[in-house]
C-alpha cells in the first residue's frame, strides 16, 4: 500500500486548489504516522467523488470562525427569487401593457373567427340542396344567395387577416421590447457585482445566461403567447358554434376530443421517456467521445483509435435502439391521429343520419358540427408544446432575477462612501488575512502588515501562490480581507467610494485585456470616470497620445495603416503581445493616476518586447505609487522597497542592496537569475539566428518545391512550387498558411448519393415505407368520394318508404369510412415503422464513420482553433441527426404529397373536369398556406435566437473581463453601448418581424379565398344545372382538402436546409486526407528496432502557428538504452522534440531517423507500436482498470504480463487493495483515482507494449511530492534497458540521466551528464539553483 494511497484525498484537493501552495505539509506527515486502519482510509478514497458531491451540498465555509464565514459568504451568495408568469412582464412599460391588450383581443377575434367558416360551409350544402330539392328557389335566388355566402369567406379571410397579424407583430414586439429590458437589467446587474461572485460562477455562466436564459424567456412572452390565445379561442368558439347547432351530435363527437388527447398524451409520454433514454445514452457515447477527443494525441500515439472507436460504437447502438423507439412512437401517434379523424367523419354521419331521419335536425347542421368539432379538436394540439414554453420561460427567469436583485457587497455603481479631494498614495495593509471566497479551504494571506510609501516604487517577489497578487486584488478593493484592514492616506479604503477608489488606482495586469474597438478606443477607456471623461475630442487625444509615447507605443501605433483607429479585434486577438502590453500601460496612464500597480506586467513577452516594455513601464512609474510584482528580478533592482512573501508572509523587505547583504531568500533568488544571464543571448545574435532561419527555410522550400514552412501542410506541397518561388518576408509568408481550408461547393446530387449510401444496405425497409407512403397519400381523394356520396344520399328528399333505404345506403359508407381510417391506420403506422428504422441506422453509421474518420485525421488537425473537443463534439451530436432531413423520411413525405395531388387531381378531373381545372389553380395557394403556417413559427423562433448573438458576444466580451472592467471603471460605459447595441438590433428585427408576420397571416387565411373561389365557380354550375352535388363536392373536397393536408405534410419534413449543411460538412469531413494516415498501409514495414534515435538539423514550426519557429536546427543523437533527458524553460521545443519522435507532426527542414531509417519512411503504425508515451496529464478513459491498461495493446496479453506491468510501474499492491482489484472503474477521465495513481495506470499502459523507446513528456510534474516520489520510482524501474527520453521540469528527477540536453530557443545549448553540467556553471546550472530556491522559499 503506497503512501499516495492514504493521501489521494490530500492531493486530489490541492490539484484542483490552483495556485494555493501546500500549506498544510505538516499535518501530511502526522497523518502518515498516525494512520494504522490504512484500510478504512481505502474505503474512503474509494468513495471519493461521493463525499465531494455531499461536501458542496453542505457549507463549505463550516470550518471557518463565523464572522470570516459571514464575510466570505456576502461576497458569494446568491438570493432566490420566486417567480410568477407575471414576473416575466416586470419590465414592461405601459406601452407594452396597451400593445398586449390589443394583440391579445385580436388573437382571440381570430381563433374565434376560423370555426365560423364551417357554418358558411354547411349553409352553401343547404342552398344547394334546396336548390336541387326544387324547394321553389329561382336561378337568380339562388345565385344571389350563394354569391352573399361566398361572400361571407372574402370577409372571414381579410379579418383572420388582419387580425393574426395584429396579433403576432405585437407579441413578438413586446417579447423582444421585455427581453431586451431583461437582458439591460441583467448585465447592469453583472457590471455592479463584485469580483467574487464571478469567480464562483465563472464567465461562461455569465453569458449563457445572457444569451440561452433570456431566449427562452423572450420565447416564452413572444409570439407563442398569441398562438395559445388563439388556439384556445378556436376550440370554445367551435364547441359553441357546434352547441348552438345540435347540441346532441356535438356531444357525442366530443368523444373525439377525449380520443385525441389520450392520443397525443400517451403518445408524447412514451416519446418523451425513450427520447430521454436516447438522449442519455448517446450522452454517454459523446462523453466518450470527448474524452477521447480532447486526449487525442495519447489515442494516436497508442493506436487505440480503432478500439475507442467501438466503445463509442456500443453507445450508439444503445441511442439508436432508443431513437427507433422514439420515432415509432411518433409514427404510432400520427396513425392514430388519422384513425380518430376518418373514424370522426364515420360517427358524425352514423348518427348523424339517424337525427336526420327522425327528423331533428338538418344535414348542412351536420357538416357544420361534424367540421367544428374536428377544427376545435385539432387546435387543442397546438396549445401543449407552448405550455411548455412558458414552463421553461419562468425557470429561466428565477435565475435571471436572483442575479438582477442581488445586492453586490462591494457595489462599483453607487454613491455611497467619501469621495476625499486629495491623494497623496501612502497605502498601508494591517494584519490582513485574506481567503478567495471561492477557495475557502486557503488560507491566502496570514497577518501580514505592510506599508507602501506615497510616489515610491515597492516591488513584491516570491514564488507563485505566495500572494502577492492578492496585495493587487485588496488595493483594487476587489475582494474584502476576512480580517484587518487596508488604508489609503490613513483613511480606512472599505469607508471611500469604490468608483472614486478605483479611478486612482490603475492596473497593469498579466494578460492584457483588450475590448473590441480601435486603439484609440481602448486607451480612452482609461479616461472614464476622471475629470477628463467630458473633455472635447482634441484635448483627449492629446492625452491619449501623449500617453501612448511614455507607454513607448506611438511609434509601432502610427506605422498601422489605420494608425490609432486600427481595430484590435476581439480581445485584441490582432496585435502582439508587447503591442497588447504597451497599449494596456498608455491606457492606464493616461488618466494620470496616483497609485499605479503592475501585476508581472512583463512576464508574458518574449525578451525583445519585455525590455521595451519595461522601459515603458520606468517611465510611468515615476512620481506615483507604484506596486510591481515581478519575476524577473533584474527588472526591479531600482525599486524603493522590495517585499520578499513566501506561503502569504512576508519574509523580508529593504532595497535592492540591503537585502543581497543579508544573504536571505531574495539574494538565493538573484544569484540564481545572474547565473541565467551568462548564457542568454544578446538581441542580435537572437536577430542574426532568425535570419538564419528564415533564410533556410526559404532555401529548403526552393529545392524542395515546398512553399516554406507557412503554407498548410494540408495543401499539395509539390503543386504549389509552380506558383510560388518567390517569398516574401517570413511573417507575411506565415500569414498566407492561415487561409482556412476551402469550402468545396457540393451539389444536392452529390451529397444525396453520399448520403443513400449509408442506408444502402436498408433497401428493403426504404422500399417498404415508400410504399405504404403511397397508400397514405391516396387516402385523402377516397375520403372526398365517401363524402360526396354521403351527402347525396342524406340530401335525397325524405320520402316515408324511402327512409329506411336511406339509413342503409348511409350506413353503408359510415362503415366505409371505418374500413378506411383502418387502412390509413395500417399505412402510417408501417411507413413510420420502416423509416424509424432507416433514419435511426443512418443516424448511427454516420455518427460511427464520423468519429471514425476524425480519429484519423492527425494532430496538426486538432490544434486548428475550430477544431476543439467542443466544437468536435456537438459537430457529432447534432450536424449527424440533421442528416436524416436527406434521408427516406423526406423521400417517404415527398412520395405522400405526390401521391395526395395527383390522385385527387385525376379523381376531379374524371368527375367534372370544369371545376377541377379552376381548383388546380388554387393548388399552389393551398399548399403554400400549409407549408408556410409552420415554417413561419419555426422562423420566428431561429431568427429570436440569432439576432441577439452580437450583442450577446459584446456582452461576454466585457463580463470575461470583467476585473479590466472594474478596474477602468468601465461598467456604464458597457451598458450604455449595450443598450445601442439592442436598440439597434430591435429596429431592425421591427422590420424583419413586420415582413415575416404578412407571410404567417397570409398562410391563415388566404386558405378561405380558394374556398371562396371554389364555391362560387361550382355554384354557378350547379346553378345551371351542369353538375350535381355529387360532382361538386367530389372535386371541391378532393383538391381543396387534399392541397391543404399536402401543405400540413410538408411541414412535418425535417429542415432540408439544416440536412443540406450537414450533409456539406460531412462529405467535407469524409474527403479530407491526412499528411500522417493511420489507416495507410504505406511506407517499410518494420519487426525491431535497436533504439538509436538521431535528430539531424531539424527545423520546426506548428501549421497553427507558423510565425512561431519552434526548433531551429536541432541535433541530437540517442543510443540504445541511454537515458537522455531534455531540459530548458519553457517553450524552448522539448515537448516539440516527443511530438516529432511519436511522428505527430513531420519537420519541415532535417530529418528523424531511428536504427538509421528516415521515420517518415516507415509505417506509422508499426513504428509507433514500438514507442511508448507518458505524459504529463495522465489520459484515462471510462472504464475499468484493466481495460485502461490493456489499451497500450492490440493484441490478446495474458492476465501474468498486465500484473507484470503494474508490478513495474510501482502500483500492483494499489490495485489490489481496492475492493474490486483491476475491475475498479476509474470515472471519467479517470476522476477517482489521484494524479499519482492516474500517472501510475498510465505507465502501466506504457510497459505493457513492451517499448523500445520510453518517452516521458513531464511524467511528474502534475504531481505533489508525495505522488512524485512513488511515480519517480516507477519510471527509474521502467527506463532499465530501454531507450528512454525523459523531457522534465524538476530536475532532481533527472540527475542520474546518462546525458542531459539543455535546449534553448529550438537549439541545444548544452550537454553532458549532471556532474559535468554542474562544473561548466552554465544554463543548467541556473535552471538548477533557481529550483532549490523555490523549494527552500
Amino acid at each position: 500500500m503506497s503512501v499516495d494511497g492514504i493521501h489521494w484525498e490530500r492531493g486530489s484537493s490541492r490539484a484542483s486548489g490552483g495556485d494555493s501552495t501546500d500549506v498544510d505539509g505538516a499535518a501530511h506527515d502526522q497523518r502518515t504516522s498516525s494512520s494504522p486502519d490504512v484500510t478504512r482510509t481505502l474505503e474512503k478514497a474509494d468513495s471519493k467523488v461521493v463525499r465531494a458531491v455531499e461536501e458542496s451540498d453542505n457549507d463549505p465555509f463550516r470550518n471557518l470562525p463565523a464572522h470570516e464565514a459571514e464575510i466570505l459568504k456576502r461576497q458569494v451568495n446568491t438570493p432566490n427569487v420566486k417567480t410568477g408568469f407575471a414576473m416575466l412582464y416586470r419590465y414592461a412599460s405601459t406601452n407594452d401593457l396597451l400593445i398586449i391588450a390589443v394583440s391579445s383581443l385580436c388573437a382571440i377575434a381570430g381563433g374565434a373567427a376560423l370555426p365560423l367558416m364551417t357554418v358558411i360551409f354547411g349553409n352553401l350544402q343547404g342552398t344547394f340542396q334546396s336548390y336541387f330539392a326544387g324547394a321553389g328557389m329561382t336561378y337568380d335566388e339562388f345565385v344571389s344567395e350563394m354569391t352573399h355566402l361566398v361572400l361571407y369567406f372574402v370577409y372571414l379571410a381579410i379579418g383572420e387577416f388582419v387580425t393574426i397579424y395584429v396579433a403576432t407583430v405585437g407579441f413578438i414586439y413586446t417579447g423582444e421590447h421585455v427581453s431586451a429590458k431583461i437582458r439591460e437589467h441583467y448585465l447592469e446587474s453583472c457590471m455592479r457585482q463584485n469580483i467574487g461572485f464571478f469567480d464562483k460562477l465563472g464567465a461562461g455562466e455569465v453569458t449563457t445566461r445572457i444569451t440561452a436564459d433570456t431566449n427562452l424567456i423572450q420565447d416564452g412572452i413572444s409570439e407563442k403567447v398569441g398562438l395559445t390565445m388563439t388556439a384556445v379561442a378556436t376550440f370554445v368558439s367551435a364547441f359553441v358554434i357546434g352547441f348552438v347547432q345540435y347540441w346532441k351530435l356535438t356531444l357525442i363527437l366530443t368523444s373525439t376530443v377525449f380520443a385525441l388527447m389520450f392520443c397525443m398524451g400517451g403518445g408524447s409520454r412514451f416519446m418523451i421517456k425513450y427520447n430521454k433514454n436516447s438522449i442519455e445514452s448517446y450522452a454517454l457515447g459523446g462523453s466518450v467521445a470527448e474524452e477521447v477527443i480532447s486526449s487525442i494525441r495519447n489515442a494516436v500515439a497508442f493506436g487505440t483509435q480503432d478500439r475507442l472507436a467501438k466503445q463509442y460504437d456500443a453507445h450508439l447502438t444503445k441511442a439508436e435502439y432508443f431513437g427507433f423507439r422514439t420515432k415509432t412512437t411518433l409514427g404510432c401517434m400520427v396513425a392514430g391521429m388519422m384513425l380518430i379523424l376518418y373514424l370522426n367523419y364515420g360517427l358524425s354521419f352514423w348518427m348523424g343520419s339517424t337525427y336526420l331521419i327522425d327528423g331533428e335536425t338538418s344535414l348542412s347542421k351536420v357538416l357544420t358540427i361534424m367540421m367544428s368539432v374536428m377544427i376545435g379538436a385539432f387546435n387543442l394540439g397546438n396549445i401543449a408544446p407552448n405550455v411548455q414554453a412558458f414552463g421553461t420561460a419562468i425557470a429561466a427567469a428565477a435565475k435571471i432575477f436572483s442575479t438582477i436583485d442581488r445586492v453586490s457587497p462591494l457595489d462599483p455603481t453607487s454613491d455611497a462612501g467619501e469621495r476625499p479631494d486629495h491623494v497623496e498614495g501612502t497605502i498601508r495593509l494591517e494584519h490582513i488575512k485574506h481567503i478567495y471566497p471561492s477557495r475557502p479551504d486557503v488560507v491566502v494571506m496570514k497577518d501580514v502588515s505592510l506599508e507602501i510609501p506615497a510616489g515610491k516604487t515597492t516591488a513584491l517577489v516570491g514564488a507563485s501562490g505566495s500572494g502577492k497578487s492578492t496585495i493587487v486584488g485588496l488595493v483594487e478593493r476587489f475582494y474584502d480581507p476576512v480580517a484587518g484592514k487596508v488604508y489609503l492616506d490613513g483613511r480606512d479604503i472599505s469607508t471611500l467610494n469604490l468608483q472614486w477608489l478605483r479611478q486612482h488606482v490603475s492596473l497593469v495586469s498579466q494578460e492584457p485585456t483588450l475590448f473590441g474597438t480601435t486603439i484609440y478606443g481602448n486607451i480612452r477607456y482609461g479616461l472614464i470616470g476622471t475629470k477628463h471623461e467630458k473633455e472635447s475630442d482634441e484635448k483627449q487625444r492629446e492625452l491619449v497620445i501623449e500617453a501612448a509615447k511614455k507607454a513607448n507605443a506611438h511609434d509601432f501605433i502610427s506605422d498601422l495603416p489605420e494608425g490609432y483607429e486600427t481595430n484590435v479585434g476581439e480581445r485584441g486577438f490582432l496585435l502582439s503581445g508587447g503591442q497588447k502590453q504597451r497599449i494596456a500601460i498608455a491606457r492606464a496612464i493616461v488618466s494620470d493616476p496616483k497609485i499605479l500597480l503592475l501585476d508581472e506586467a512583463t512576464s508574458a513577452l518574449d525578451t525583445k518586447s519585455e525590455g521595451v516594455v519595461q522601459a515603458a513601464l520606468e517611465v510611468a512609474a515615476e512620481g506615483r505609487t507604484t506596486i510591481t510584482i515581478a519575476h524577473r528580478l533584474s527588472t526591479i533592482k531600482d525599486a524603493h522597497n522590495i517585499v520578499v512573501m513566501t506561503q502569504g508572509t512576508i519574509v523580508e523587505q529593504g532595497t535592492h542592496d540591503q537585502l543581497l547583504e543579508r544573504r536571505g531568500a531574495y539574494y538565493n533568488l538573484v544569484t540564481a537569475q545572474n547565473i541565467a544571464k551568462v548564457n542568454e543571448l544578446t538581441a542580435e545574435e537572437q536577430a542574426e539566428i532568425d535570419n538564419e532561419d528564415d533564410k533556410l527555410i526559404r532555401k529548403m522550400s526552393a529545392q524542395d518545391g515546398a512553399a516554406g514552412s507557412c503554407e498548410n501542410p494540408q495543401d499539395d506541397m509539390r503543386a504549389k512550387l509552380h506558383r510560388s518561388t518567390t517569398q516574401g518576408s517570413a511573417s507575411s509568408r506565415a500569414l498566407q498558411g492561415h487561409k482556412a481550408e476551402e469550402q468545396k461547393q457540393y451539389s444536392l446530387w452529390v451529397l444525396i448519393k453520399l448520403i443513400a449510401s449509408f442506408n444502402r444496405t436498408d433497401w428493403q425497409w426504404m422500399v417498404f415505407g415508400c410504399f405504404w407512403s403511397a397508400i397514405c397519400g391516396g387516402g385523402n381523394p377516397v375520403q372526398a368520394l365517401f363524402f360526396a356520396k354521403q351527402i347525396i344520399t342524406l340530401s335525397q328528399p325524405l320520402l316515408p318508404g324511402l327512409t329506411d333505404q336511406t339509413k342503409k345506403d348511409s350506413d353503408f359508407w359510415s362503415v366505409m369510412y371505418l374500413m378506411l381510417a383502418l387502412v390509413m391506420f395500417i399505412a402510417q403506422l408501417f411507413q413510420g415503422i420502416a423509416f424509424a428504422k432507416c433514419s435511426e441506422r443512418l443516424i448511427h453509421r454516420v455518427r460511427d464513420r464520423a468519429f471514425r474518420t476524425l480519429l484519423r485525421q492527425d494532430v496538426s488537425f486538432f490544434d486548428k482553433d475550430e477544431n476543439t473537443a467542443g466544437a468536435l463534439t456537438s459537430f457529432l451530436s447534432t450536424e449527424t441527426t440533421h442528416v436524416a432531413g436527406l434521408s427516406g423520411v423526406t423521400l417517404g413525405t415527398l412520395i405522400m404529397v405526390l401521391t395526395t395531388l395527383i390522385s385527387a387531381c385525376c379523381l376531379a378531373l374524371a368527375i367534372g373536369w370544369k371545376l377541377a381545372l379552376v381548383c388546380i389553380a388554387t393548388i399552389p395557394v393551398l399548399l403554400a398556406c400549409g407549408f408556410f403556417r409552420f415554417y413561419m413559427l419555426a422562423h420566428f423562433q431561429r431568427r429570436s435566437k440569432n439576432a441577439y448573438e452580437q450583442s450577446a458576444s459584446y456582452a461576454s466580451e466585457a463580463i470575461s473581463a470583467i476585473r479590466t472592467v472594474a478596474s477602468l471603471t468601465r461598467e456604464t460605459d458597457v451598458i450604455t453601448q449595450y443598450q445601442h447595441a439592442l436598440a439597434a438590433q430591435q429596429r431592425s428585427s421591427l422590420n424583419s418581424v413586420l415582413k415575416s408576420s404578412l407571410l404567417y397571416a397570409a398562410s391563415q387565411s388566404f386558405l378561405f379565398f380558394s374556398f371562396a373561389l371554389g364555391f362560387w365557380y361550382g355554384g354557378t354550375l350547379i346553378a345551371k344545372y351542369e353538375y350535381d352535388q355529387f360532382q361538386f363536392f367530389v372535386c371541391f373536397s378532393s383538391i381543396i382538402f387534399g392541397a391543404q393536408s399536402a401543405g400540413t405534410i410538408f411541414s412535418f419534413a425535417p429542415d432540408m436546409g439544416k440536412a443540406h449543411h450537414a450533409a456539406a460538412e460531412l462529405k467535407a469531413l469524409f474527403d479530407r486526407k491526412p499528411d500522417i494516415d493511420t489507416w495507410s498501409t504505406d511506407g517499410a514495414e518494420i519487426d525491431s528496432i535497436e533504439g538509436t534515435i538521431e535528430f539531424r538539423d531539424v527545423h520546426f514550426r506548428y501549421p497553427t502557428r507558423t510565425e512561431q519557429p519552434v526548433l531551429r536546427g536541432l541535433n541530437l543523437t540517442v543510443r540504445p538504452g541511454q537515458y537522455v533527458a531534455l531540459v530548458g524553460a519553457s517553450g524552448c521545443g522539448k515537448s516539440t522534440t516527443i511530438a516529432l519522435l511519436e511522428r505527430f507532426y513531420d519537420p519541415l527542414v532535417g530529418g528523424i531517423y531511428v536504427d538509421g531509417k528516415e521515420i517518415s519512411s516507415l509505417n506509422v503504425n508499426q513504428y509507433r507500436s514500438f514507442i511508448a508515451l507518458v505524459s504529463q496529464e495522465p489520459t484515462l478513459y471510462q472504464g475499468t482498470i484493466r481495460q485502461n491498461i490493456l489499451l497500450g495493446v492490440s493484441h490478446e496479453v495474458t492476465d501474468e504480463a498486465i500484473e507484470f506491468a503494474c508490478k513495474e510501474a510501482n502500483i500492483h499492491d494499489f490495485i489490489l487493495s481496492l475492493p474490486d482489484g483491476f475491475n475498479t472503474v476509474v470515472g471519467s477521465k479517470g476522476a477517482l483515482l489521484s494524479g499519482g495513481q492516474k500517472q501510475r495506470i498510465a505507465i502501466a499502459r506504457a510497459l505493457i507494449r513492451d517499448p523500445k523507446i520510453l518517452l516521458l513528456d513531464e511524467a511528474t510534474s502534475a504531481l505533489d511530492s508525495e505522488s512524485e516520489h512513488v511515480v519517480q520510482v516507477a519510471l527509474d524501474k521502467a527506463a532499465k534497458g530501454r531507450t528512454t527520453i525523459a523531457v522534465a521540469h524538476r530536475l532532481s528527477t533527472i540527475q542520474r540521466a546518462d546525458i542531459i540536453y539543455v535546449f534553448d530557443q529550438g537549439r541545444i545549448v548544452e550537454e553532458g551528464t549532471h556532474t559535468e553540467l554542474m562544473r561548466k556553471n552554465g544554463r543548467y546550472a541556473e535552471l538548477v539553483n533557481l529550483q532549490s530556491l523555490e523549494k527552500s522559499g
